[in-house]
């Protein structure tokens, strides 16, 4: 088991834990939960020995193998399928062994270690390796592709399916649904559950953690609490414990302010300055309990906007893609004040197609798309991060929205986000993804929109945000339409569904469950339809033809996906030439520090070059995995 004691714990200078307690036995399946900066990938580091351990001990099996999932992912040749197998390090020792073993002619040794690949399950290993790829939503001519033919989310998948396949005792994964679609989640819900190993997941999705966990180690205050049951459980304890709090917290200040008052009467006479003393001590001694809610930081709501047009956008006879490539048509959609739409739909099918279409950054190809002139559009998109301002501030940003505005105006809302203090005149550039997802959607409020258009917005955010993003949600007035895996989002703020799906936009009937059950059979009918297909005699001349048309109309997206390759390469190399160049020790004094400038300058300008490169690969991506659909 996994037994810490007593631990203090600290990062770069930074205290993270401190006195920690906890115990985790084999087998168990464990949710991290806690909000951004609190320790929790740090103490998946510790448990990786990347980290020690300023006091106390932790412990855990020397003999437990141990897998996570990397966090960056070298643009190799080889293939998805190999670089999947990769993580199961058993298999690939046993294989360099045994072809040593063929090349020394060692027969004896070559009948050893096939008894020992047969053991481990060696020689289906490509096969589960092709399912788990499968199962993350790669299409099957997709295993074969080569490591840097795939973008920066799809190569996430990657080392999840490489971490999934390790056999290990103890699987560390950190916010694992991040880069997944609801399908995939689903997909991974059930592989965990039937994990037999020690599990334990950072994540701010709560549905994924109730369908995953059995218990929860909250981390707050430098203090880790363990809680037994799942996330909605844990929520239920925390409440009756603050609830405890509260009270406690309540008579406690009653104490105080008697003691208070005894030491005030009294503590200059004579008579009573021994009582009153001790009074002193015993108010020095009583420690007060913590209030009833800590400030989570983020309070924000949308306020009415300036109009409600009705209707605010109609769709008829759309048809939408890529050039020669149609993602979708015949599409009828209409958005009034009051629509509340999540859009669902396997990864690839064109949802994001879709939003873009409604923002206006994707022109309709055919059919009539009415928009009103009172329109004032809030559309989030992750590629939107990479528009801001690095050289800015969030305060400035405002400002640029608002130049009337007084700046404790613009200080009072920002503060809503997360934003106060000197964090709201710091810099975006240094920003991590959470903070920078957080300013793109505090501009987005500020702007009163009355179309919402949301594209996985909970994305890098911890789970209080998540929360004041549902109440903000809850209470807007306009219409808005939300693609995201955060199931508790799409439940507490979405009214009906869509289904992309077979490049038509149709009303969904049901719920995410339902959506679940059309997802196992809409997967049971493809196998089938594999399996006749197969089966059957097909015409070649026909198909050599159909695949000629397709390699034809593919080209063009294939240029742009060769073009940004070569741009992020580029910019890649520049990224590491000021990463060494940064590591100069003797860089960061004071007589350098105009060249320092100059390089963190070029640093920002690279990174936002880079992340720009890659959104227009990733959309040449989608728009040729759409159109191979």
């Amino acid at each position: 088991m996994i037994n810490i004691r007593a631990m203090s714990l600290m990062r770069g200078g930074k205290v993270l834990l401190e006195n920690a307690d906890i115990t985790i036995f084999p087998g168990h399946h464990v949710g991290v939960v806690g909000r951004n900066g609190t320790g929790k990938s740090s103490l998946f580091a510790l448990l990786r020995q990347e980290l020690s351990v300023e006091q106390g001990s932790c412990e855990a099996p020397k003999a437990w193998r141990i897998a996570s999932v990397q966090q960056e992912t070298p643009a190799l040749e080889r293939s998805a399928l190999d670089y999947v197998l990769d993580g199961d390090t058993e298999l690939r020792e046993l294989e360099a062994q045994l072809a040593q073993a063929e090349a020394d002619h060692d027969g004896h040794a070559i009948g050893t270690l096939h008894d020992k690949l047969a053991t481990i399950g060696g020689y289906d290993a490509a096969a589960r390796a092709a399912a788990l790829l499968d199962g993350l939503g790669f299409q099957p001519e997709q295993i074969y592709h080569p490591v840097k033919a795939f973008s920066g989310g799809w190569r996430m998948r990657l080392n999840l399916a490489q971490a999934l396949i390790a056999r290990a005792d103890l699987l560390l994964l950190d916010e694992p649904t991040n880069h997944l679609d609801v399908d995939a989640i689903f997909w991974l819900e059930d592989w965990l559950q039937r994990y037999p190993g020690t599990l334990m997941v950072i994540s701010h999705d709560r549905d994924f953690l109730d369908a995953t966990v059995q218990h929860i180690v909250h981390i707050e205050n430098f203090t880790a609490t363990s809680y037994s049951g799942n996330y909605s459980s844990f929520e239920r304890q925390q409440a009756e414990h603050i609830a405890q709090q509260q009270a406690q917290f309540e008579k406690e200040q009653t104490q105080r302010k008697h003691l208070q008052s005894y030491i005030d009467r009294f503590r200059y006479k004579a008579s009573k300055a021994k009582q009153a003393q001790s009074r002193i001590k015993a108010l020095e001694r009583l420690q007060a309990s913590a209030p009833l809610r800590a400030a989570s930081g983020f309070n924000f709501q949308f306020k009415p906007p300036a109009q409600l047009p009705n209707p605010l956008l109609t769709l008829e006879k759309v048809q939408a893609g890529y050039g020669d490539t149609i993602i979708l048509r015949d599409i009828k959609f209409n958005l009034v004040p009051g629509s509340r739409i999540g859009l669902l739909g396997r990864n690839g099918a064109g949802k994001s197609t879709l939003v873009k279409l409604l923002a206006g950054e994707l022109n309709a190809q055919a059919g009539v798309v009415a928009l009103n002139p009172g329109i004032s559009l809030g559309y989030f998109a992750q590629h939107q991060l990479e528009t801001l301002d690095v050289q800015a501030t969030p305060l400035q940003h405002l400002q640029r929205l608002d130049p009337i505005a007084t700046e404790q105006q613009l200080r009072d809302f920002i503060g809503g986000f997360g934003f106060s203090g000197d964090a709201a005149t710091a810099l975006v550039g240094p920003m991590s993804g959470g903070e920078k997802a957080r300013l793109v959607l505090a501009l987005i409020v500020y702007q009163k929109p009355n179309m919402l258009l949301l594209d996985e917005p909970t994305n890098h955010l911890d789970s209080t945000m998540r929360e004041a993003l549902v109440y903000a949600l809850q209470d807007f007035d306009g219409a808005m339409v939300i693609v995201s895996h955060d199931r508790h989002l799409l439940r507490t703020t979405v009214d009906e569904f869509y289904l992309v799906a077979n490049q038509h936009v149709e009303p969904f009937a049901g719920d995410l469950d339902a959506y679940h059950d059309w997802l196992k059979q809409h997967a049971q009918q493809q196998k089938a339809a594999t399996t006749q297909s197969s089966s059957g005699k097909t015409d070649r001349k026909a198909e050599k033809r159909q695949e000629a048309e397709r390699r034809q109309a593919l080209k063009p997206l294939k240029d742009r996906v060769k073009k940004a390759e070569q741009a992020m390469q580029k910019f890649e190399q520049q990224l590491s030439e000021f990463s060494e160049a940064l590591a100069d020790n003797s860089l960061y004094e004071a007589q350098r520090k105009d060249e320092l400038t100059e390089l963190l300058q070029q640093q920002a300008h690279a990174q936002a070059q880079l992340a720009q490169a890659e959104a227009e690969w990733l959309e040449a991506e989608e728009a040729i995995q759409e159109a191979q659909n």
